[in-house]
């Protein structure tokens, strides 16, 4: 079935509803109305996917534009451009015939240009005796006018789908690199969980992203791993408060046993010569607890520790305990040293060292032994969390300088 060739505006080619809806949508142009026509062209730009248009596409529309004089699209005035292939080819970086004509068409199927064909088929104008143009026949420049902020609306809707996917492998990313280390850190202290089948799981999880073309694709893999980051969290966290509970039971029967052998003593009396001998040889009483510090203030000294948390953030106290874990293992420190620490700080205030450690990390040779040495002074009762935490406040420039 052969396609009529009628003479018409459209001219002698193929006629399609489409291209007969978006003429006639060209001749409703508001009265008067006016637009940047550089401003349309980066509209359409942006919104080229959606158009289905190529970069060759977009350099002849530009070139099109270069031949209208005028900085906007009015709608009383002449909106058609008639250069010649030769001259359009020059505009447009020099591109090959059969490739332009193939890019105007792409233009005019995507309803950005209009074809208004002469009777010969030739791109001319007529102009009267003032000089002004009369007639024209070439590509009409109307639907851009037209369609201006169908075409803005689209240039957003691509900016905004932009930003979101931007977003999403953003937080893909954080969750990548917090699971990883959870598990590395799980592994290496020993911690009780299949391991292996998380890791399995990870890795299938994160090959998702390789894969995923839309945005709604990587949000799905972005949801499985938020999911696994979780259930890594409760895992360890259980373990945490599990061994934190231990702490204090072995610590209260310790003090059960001070205390009945202190009351035995003290029923039967002794000599001072006794009494001389025993005080040499007990060892020095432990002081009062390590004085414990509002989390904020401790983010506020020890920023840094907020990137090692699961999703980079800090609320709780548990999750500046796990993400002190994360970095205990990134600095070196042994878990036997961590351990020690928070039998003798606890598990708080140790995680808080752990977090100062990591400001002054380029000015400490050995995070491990500093961690022993503080642990060992913090049993003779000679060290406070507060000197440290203030030093780092000054140092952030921080106004909270509190008494420790």
């Amino acid at each position: 079935m052969q396609t009529e060739h009628i003479a018409t505006p459209f001219g002698r080619r193929p006629v399609t509803l489409a291209l007969v809806k978006s003429q006639f949508a060209s001749g409703g142009i508001k009265k008067g109305k006016s637009v940047d026509k550089w401003k349309v062209y980066r509209d359409a730009c942006d919104a080229r996917s959606l158009l289905g248009l190529r970069d060759r596409a977009l350099a002849v529309l530009n070139a099109l534009l270069s031949f209208y004089p005028e900085a906007d699209l009015n709608e009383g005035a002449n909106l058609i451009v008639f250069p010649s292939n030769v001259q359009l080819s020059a505009r447009a970086n020099g591109i090959a015939g059969t490739t332009l004509r193939e890019n105007l068409a792409l233009l005019v199927q995507a309803g950005l240009i209009h074809r208004n064909d002469s009777p010969n088929g030739k791109r001319y104008a007529r102009k009267a005796r003032d000089g002004a143009v009369e007639t024209a026949y070439g590509f009409s420049l109307a639907p851009l006018l037209a369609r201006s902020e169908e075409l803005a609306l689209m240039a957003q809707q691509v900016s905004e789908e932009s930003r979101r996917l931007k977003i999403v492998k953003e937080k893909i990313t954080i969750a990548r690199r917090d699971i990883r280390k959870l598990i590395s850190a799980a592994i290496e202290e020993g911690a009780s969980g299949d391991w292996q089948n998380i890791e399995d799981h990870f890795v299938a999880a994160v090959s998702g992203v390789r894969t995923a073309k839309t945005t709604i694709e990587l949000e799905k893999v972005l949801n499985e791993l938020s999911l696994l980051r979780e259930r890594i969290v409760k895992l360890l966290e259980i373990q945490l408060f599990s061994q934190k509970s231990d702490t204090n039971d072995n610590e209260t029967r310790q003090h059960i046993q001070n205390s009945n052998t202190e009351s035995l003593n003290e029923l039967e009396p002794r000599s001072r010569i006794e009494q001389d001998e025993s005080s040499a040889q007990e060892p020095r009483r432990q002081g009062e607890p390590i004085k414990a510090f509002p989390l904020g203030m401790v983010l506020r000294a020890c920023p840094q520790i907020s990137d090692y948390a699961p999703g980079g953030k800090i609320e709780h106290w548990r999750e500046l305990m796990m993400a002190a874990v994360v970095v205990r293992s990134m600095l070196g420190v042994s878990p036997s040293a961590y351990q020690e620490a928070c039998e003798v700080m606890g598990p708080e205030n140790a995680s808080v060292v752990i977090a100062c450690i990591l400001e002054r990390e380029g000015h400490i040779n050995s995070a491990g032994g500093y961690l022993r040495d503080l642990t060992a002074r913090a049993k003779r009762a000679e060290f406070s969390l507060g000197p440290m935490l203030m030093a780092l406040l000054r140092a952030n420039g921080s106004t909270e300088l509190r008494s420790a």
